[in-house]
């Protein structure tokens, strides 16, 4: 049955009407219109779905709404906000320095991925600015690129922990 909820989305109070077993992904897609999110497989294998909820990268398809009530959810476009929040920054930028650092090695091809990679690797680089080539592929693990730009999103990831360290 549906029943009206308030999500932390991006920062902002947002209220949605839905079943609260309703896929997290579903409703971000179906009922709010964002492209960020993807559906992929539906079972949690791809991470094309991927969000943050409250810093923790999540798999929204089999992520039911009533799972997130009170909890922050920042999508793929709420990761600018994000960034500036985390540096202090008085407002966005166009993007943050992995999004730069993707489109600067040429990183993304069909776009499958990139949604949850980015929002993957946002999750990594909060927690470790200074990421091992070894640390990278565990924390991507599971995100599955179906043109196979690995080693480009390895270079990007580390570009971008580069810029934040302000070293590139």
């Amino acid at each position: 049955m549906a029943a009206a909820t308030t999500l932390r989305l991006n920062g902002v109070e947002v209220g949605v009407t839905a079943d609260v077993s309703t896929p997290l992904l579903y409703v971000l897609t179906d009922e709010l219109q964002l492209l960020g999110p993807r559906f992929g497989c539906g079972l949690a294998q791809c991470g094309s779905c991927s969000v943050l909820v409250d810093g923790v990268e999540t798999r929204s398809c089999v992520t039911p709404l009533s799972a997130v009530a009170g909890k922050q959810i920042t999508t793929l476009e709420g990761l600018p906000m994000l960034y500036a929040q985390s540096k202090g920054l008085q407002s966005p930028p166009a993007y943050t320095p992995l999004q730069q650092a993707l489109i600067d090695t040429q990183a993304i091809q069909c776009g499958y991925c990139s949604n949850g990679l980015q929002i993957k690797a946002t999750e990594l680089l909060m927690l470790n600015a200074n990421p091992s080539e070894q640390e990278i592929r565990t924390a991507m693990n599971g995100h599955l690129c179906r043109c196979g730009t690995y080693p480009k999103i390895l270079e990007a990831i580390q570009l971008a922990a580069s810029t934040i360290r302000g070293e590139a």
